[in-house]
């Protein structure tokens, strides 16, 4: 885990990478990127499974941001480590004392989650 907690909830797997910076509106946790498979989707309370992220360092502050106001997603799984997003999880803890897990998944692992299934992310 790249931030620890734990949660279950249905997973949200993307097709691409996203970048929360002009990918995600952190006001409505919906999908915003253009072009991306998943552009209209909703983050909000689901487990975001994505290859990685893609960007700029300030999708940390838009995931912090999203955690603030109650939009993100309930947990992040990844298949490869991500400091931005976990710095963005990190820092929601630091600021405003709500975070979310994030997961890097062994590739077999990753490769077995499909769009809505339950999953539980534990320490």
């Amino acid at each position: 885990m790249l931030v620890e907690g734990s949660v279950t909830g249905h997973a949200l797997v993307l097709g691409e990478p996203l970048s929360f910076w002009g990918g995600l509106d952190p006001n409505t946790g919906k999908i915003v990127e253009t072009g991306h498979p998943q552009f209209g989707e909703i983050v909000t309370g689901r487990i975001l499974v994505l290859p990685s992220g893609r960007g700029s360092s300030s999708s940390a502050t838009v995931l912090a941001e999203a955690i603030r106001v109650g939009t993100a997603p309930a947990g992040i799984v990844l298949a490869e480590p991500d400091e931005i997003i976990a710095i963005g999880a990190l820092a929601a803890t630091e600021l405003y004392g709500t975070t979310i897990p994030v997961f890097v998944a062994s590739p077999d692992g990753y490769a077995t989650v499909r769009d809505g299934d339950q999953v539980s992310l534990l320490p």
